[in-house]
């Protein structure tokens, strides 16, 4: 039988929409607590476009990691967190450091890669971009101070990036600081071009801008860094936290002390500028780490917060916690404020605000900074 042209150009066009989704490929869904779901890879789409979240948890389940579907998740310990800001001048002297046009430059590079998709070749791409600029930002510090660990995830090129500042008095005390640098394009996510502006490249380059300080305040004689401090960026959000559940799954089976996150996830949209403040995300985090970042706001920003939910398994917090590890999360606002462009081609640049993400740099510079001397986890 002879083809037409168009019958092949419908042919070649169903297999591009199709790659990375195999029919024959079953996953396993946890779309609330004690609720599992099982659906063919291609299916994942129609969910994540109709709002649906959840972790895919088919590696841990064929594992044996997560036995049964219907099995609470580990508690979490209750640690104890600063009730006050102790290294406020610290702090300050580096938030008067933030270079805006520097993050507008790395976002711009950033979002020009065609897709960060995480089964694509230009998301591997924008890994090894990424991967390159850290190295830049710590390679003047002792090696036995930082090191960056491309993290395989075995099943999709594009690794997580783990960079981690070991501590010198309680090493084994985890603070991990979280963004995802993958982004998609729900409409054909192996077709169109995600630039992932706001999801999540500003998460990123805020989590970047803020890596490069506090790179700068442990390279000076007077720092202090009783604590491990690591930054994480993790591929495949996206696709139901896949990344930073191999990470925080194989933390929880390394029996590793992680004993805060916090997740940086869509920090430069502002919907309304004379209402300008930041989300801080209520339903599925720590309270006592949720309060401690309350108090971090109140100290170190220029805007207030306002309390707002997201959801189960919002974004990579979901994986710390579902593995007993303190999570939270703040978002650029309150939850319905927050960009509707995201997971599309207009998910651009030009609709961010720079000096917003400044204030989540802000969030995270004196995060660390408190939490790298706590001596009471």
């Amino acid at each position: 039988m002879k083809l037409s042209f168009s019958s092949i150009l419908v042919f070649v066009l169903l297999q591009t929409l199709t790659a990375g989704y195999p029919f024959d490929d079953v996953r396993v869904l946890q779309v609330a607590e004690k609720d599992v779901i099982t659906v063919k890879e291609s299916e994942k789409l129609n969910l994540l476009r109709r709002g649906v979240k959840f972790f895919d948890i088919t590696k841990q389940q064929q594992s044996g990691y997560f036995l049964r579907p219907s099995e609470e998740d580990p508690a979490i310990p209750e640690y104890t967190f600063p009730t006050k800001m102790n290294y406020t001048n610290a702090v300050h002297k580096l938030i008067s450091k933030i270079d805006q046009k520097n993050m507008y430059d790395k976002l711009a590079k950033f979002t020009s890669f065609y897709t960060r998709y995480y089964k694509s070749n230009d998301g591997y791409e924008a890994a090894e971009w990424l991967s390159k600029e850290i190295e830049s930002v710590v390679d003047k510090l002792p090696k036995d101070m930082v090191s960056i660990e491309h993290f395989d995830h075995k099943e999709w090129k594009q690794y997580s990036i783990i960079v981690k500042f070991k501590g010198t008095v309680t090493p084994d005390n985890i603070v991990v600081i979280g963004s995802h640098l993958d982004s998609i394009n729900l409409l054909f996510p192996t077709l169109l071009p995600a630039p992932g502006a706001d999801d999540n490249g500003s998460g990123t380059v805020t989590n970047l801008e803020a890596l490069r300080l506090f790179a700068e305040y442990l390279s000076s004689a007077d720092h202090v860094l009783k604590n491990t401090i690591e930054f994480h960026f993790y591929s495949a959000e996206e696709a139901g936290l896949l990344g930073s559940l191999d990470v925080f799954t194989a933390y929880a089976a390394l029996k590793r002390k992680v004993v805060a996150m916090l997740q940086q996830d869509m920090t430069g949209f502002v919907a309304d500028s004379k209402n300008e403040h930041v989300g801080v995300i209520t339903d599925y985090t720590d309270k006592p780490l949720t309060n401690f970042v309350k108090r971090v706001i109140d100290t170190y920003l220029s805007i207030p917060y306002v309390e707002t939910e997201c959801g189960y398994a919002c974004s990579d917090h979901g994986s710390a916690t579902k593995n007993g590890y303190p999570g939270a999360f703040v978002i650029e606002s309150e939850f319905k404020q927050t960009s509707k462009y995201i997971h599309s081609t207009m998910d651009t640049l030009d609709k961010l605000s720079f000096s917003h993400m400044a204030e989540h740099t802000k969030l995270v510079l004196g995060t660390v900074v408190e939490l790298a001397a706590w001596d009471q986890f």
